[in-house]
């Protein structure tokens, strides 16, 4: 797998060698139900405790993930919008844009069957591989209470900063070598 293009090929041929094989390919338009599906299974558990019926629910989570969609292609027009493939399935959404400044890794999302299979592990290793041979500092948010901000700890990021709830995690330019997880 490669996250950016044709960047390195260690990284790929790492991944390649695990039991899953993982590839990134750009989401397109044919994708918006697989990736509102994805963004959906992160938020309803959330929105079941709200009190409102399916219907409404679904109505909110749909239009949430459009402005998400918007918002970021604005904010974010050099951003890569990958469709995550385990195996050949589609799996998840992986957000990530390159700028001067480092590394933004806006979204890393599996739908439930693809979740505790170390996708979202292998994934940020290749990211954070990469920026670090391109001498770059990685960053990204995560909500304050979400248990993946021990992953992310323990890849080197820090928290720098707050915004509502959400944690700035940031991880300077710095070698990295991926280890089991």
């Amino acid at each position: 797998m490669s996250i950016t293009s044709g960047l390195d090929d260690s990284i790929m041929a790492a991944l390649e060698s695990e039991a899953e094989a993982l590839e990134l390919r750009a989401a397109t338009n044919a994708d918006r139900e697989f990736l509102l599906a994805v963004f959906t299974s992160t938020r309803l558990d959330e929105f079941a405790r709200s009190g409102l019926s399916g219907e409404e629910i679904a109505v909110l989570l749909e239009q949430q993930f459009t402005m998400q969609d918007r918002y970021y292609r604005r904010h974010y027009p050099q951003a890569r919008f990958d469709v995550v493939l385990c195996e050949g399935m589609a799996a998840g959404r992986l957000y990530h844009d390159w700028q001067d400044a480092g590394l933004r890794v806006m979204d890393i999302a599996l739908l439930p069957a693809f979740r505790g299979r170390r996708i979202g592990t292998r994934l940020m290793h290749a990211l954070i591989g990469q920026a670090a041979q391109r001498g770059m500092a990685a960053q990204l948010y995560v909500e304050s209470d979400n248990p993946v901000r021990s992953l992310y700890r323990r890849l080197g990021f820090e928290k720098t900063g707050e915004n509502g709830i959400y944690e700035l995690m940031c991880r300077p330019a710095a070698p990295f070598e991926a280890v089991a997880e």
